[in-house]
């Protein structure tokens, strides 16, 4: 049934069991097509990853890299997850709703530009890219995998803290890309945590514009 979306937040953990957890949550929604639909929000400690694609470069050699590195069946190129960053695992059964992977991409970047507004974050999308943008900065990565229609992997907002850990990366494939956050935009600093609360609220809020409104044929005279 279409239109619930549990979201849960697990505070800070490792990349592996949140991989995990999230290939448990996707093979259970396969066997039964009744479980709600869930959004898993969290931190993560230091890691970097990187999508299914043959073009590595933007890991930089991965060698130099201080911290892990995760191979993963999502889309797009080298990134970093750490403290200060909220991470957002949706599992999704797009069966429930248009099939159309393009039309879920949007709809996570226009919940996420509407959250950054309510912190006074002025965001966008930038033609050509997926993720958020202040305007030539980057505030928020989107790399999504999906199984027989039903979503994981997610997206990635940064919240607070320390954004070095993405020099050693080329962040997404963009080189020159600026990394930002909400600290950085606005000056003032939130807890992970009550942006999960407002974030896990909003999604939830906004999962009907996954449907598409079907158009009505006009009455005949």
């Amino acid at each position: 049934m279409s239109g619930e979306l549990r979201a849960r937040w697990l505070r800070r953990i490792c990349y592996g069991d949140a991989l995990a957890m999230q290939e448990e949550l996707v093979a259970a929604k396969r066997a039964d097509g009744s479980l709600p639909d869930e959004m898993l929000l969290l931190e993560h400690e230091p890691v970097y990853t990187i999508g299914r694609t043959p073009d590595q470069s933007s890991l930089r050699g991965a060698a130099h890299l201080p911290h892990p590195l995760f191979p993963i069946n999502r889309g797009g190129q080298a990134t970093y997850h750490g403290p200060g960053q909220l991470v957002g695992y949706p599992i999704i059964d797009l069966r429930r709703y248009e099939q159309d992977l393009h039309r879920y991409l949007r709809w996570l970047e226009e919940v996420l530009i509407e959250l950054l507004a309510g912190y006074d974050v002025a965001a966008q999308t930038r033609a050509g890219l997926t993720g958020v943008w202040v305007e030539d900065r980057k505030i928020a990565s989107i790399g999504v995998g999906v199984r027989q229609w039903i979503t994981m992997h997610g997206f990635a907002l940064n919240v607070a803290g320390d954004l070095s850990a993405f020099d050693q990366i080329v962040p997404c494939g963009i080189a020159n890309v600026a990394m930002t956050s909400i600290e950085k935009e606005c000056g003032c600093s939130w807890p992970v945590e009550e942006v999960a609360m407002r974030a896990g609220q909003l999604l939830a809020s906004r999962l009907h514009r996954l449907q598409r409104t079907k158009e009505i044929a006009p009455a005949r005279a």
